[in-house]
């Protein structure tokens, strides 16, 4: 999966049609191929970080990292693979704390990874520090089905 500022290319992991997946918009995204729900993964900074997590009508994951955390390049496998298994269900957002300190200090981040899980806008919950994959798993699904429950 490539991942820019602006729009991701991903593969429809249904039928592998490479598609532009936007940064912000409403409702999910879907393959223009066969339809299928595609994984929802993006970069955003501190000027784009609103658009792309608070106005989501999809819960979103906020990985916060920077490309020197040992820790956040162990994990990031494990944060791309969520978007794939919650394709439908779950936006992911890359936010490098180094290019983007405004949000970071915004949301007191004071150690990385921090994963952010956002829901109507709003952070619902937290993790910081390199988990184990189905930990991290747990945490998520955890997270959805509270917001599933609202």
């Amino acid at each position: 999966m490539t991942v820019t500022q602006a729009s991701a290319v991903v593969a429809c992991p249904a039928c592998g049609t490479r598609n532009r997946v936007p940064q912000a918009r409403e409702g999910r995204v879907r393959c223009a191929s066969c339809h299928a729900d595609l994984p929802w993964l993006v970069s955003a900074d501190d000027a784009t970080f609103d658009e792309a997590v608070a106005r989501s009508s999809l819960p979103v994951l906020v990985d916060v990292w920077a490309p020197w955390c040992g820790p956040c390049r162990a994990i990031a496998p494990v944060v791309e693979q969520l978007a794939t298994e919650n394709a439908g269900r779950l936006k992911v957002v890359k936010l490098n704390a180094d290019e983007s300190p405004g949000v970071a200090a915004r949301h007191q981040v004071t150690g990385i990874p921090t994963l952010l899980f956002y829901a109507g806008g709003r952070e619902t919950s937290r993790t910081v520090g390199a988990a184990p994959a189905q930990q991290l798993r747990d945490w998520v699904g955890t997270s959805l089905q509270a917001v599933s429950q609202r």
